[in-house]
């Protein structure tokens, strides 16, 4: 599924609360919800997962809760991550991408899904 109509991706990322599914990454122990798997698929933005899990080492990866902005304009996107509280803990310029969307936030959050191992979770701000 490769939707460009943005209206439909934006209406459709709100219903997002939640997530029956986890779907691994290619970098690292670091899992995506079905809002994230909408939006990768919808707006071909398989990157953008994998720009984030590339963050994840140390420093970056000592934050357990991570708060993701993708600002995009002119074809050039900035990736900019804070730790919740607004403090920046990494920032990745992107020189072009067609991402239809001017903007896109995701949280990631360390977690277990198992009751054991602990995962990186990046999710929707509605799945939180």
């Amino acid at each position: 599924m490769k939707e460009r109509d943005v209206e439909t991706i934006k209406a459709n990322l709100a219903r997002f609360s939640g997530s029956e599914s986890y779907y691994r990454s290619s970098f690292g122990r670091m899992v995506y919800t079905d809002g994230v798997k909408y939006l990768a698929d919808a707006a071909g933005a398989y990157w953008l997962i994998d720009a984030i899990a590339s963050h994840q080492r140390p420093p970056v990866s000592r934050e357990d809760f991570q708060v993701w902005r993708l600002s995009v304009a002119n074809e050039r996107g900035l990736l900019v991550a804070d730790d919740g509280n607004g403090r920046e803990i990494a920032r990745q310029e992107i020189d072009y991408t067609d991402f239809c969307l001017d903007e896109i936030v995701l949280y990631l959050v360390a977690g277990s899904l198992d009751g054991e191992k602990i995962v990186r979770v990046l999710m929707l701000p509605g799945e939180y």
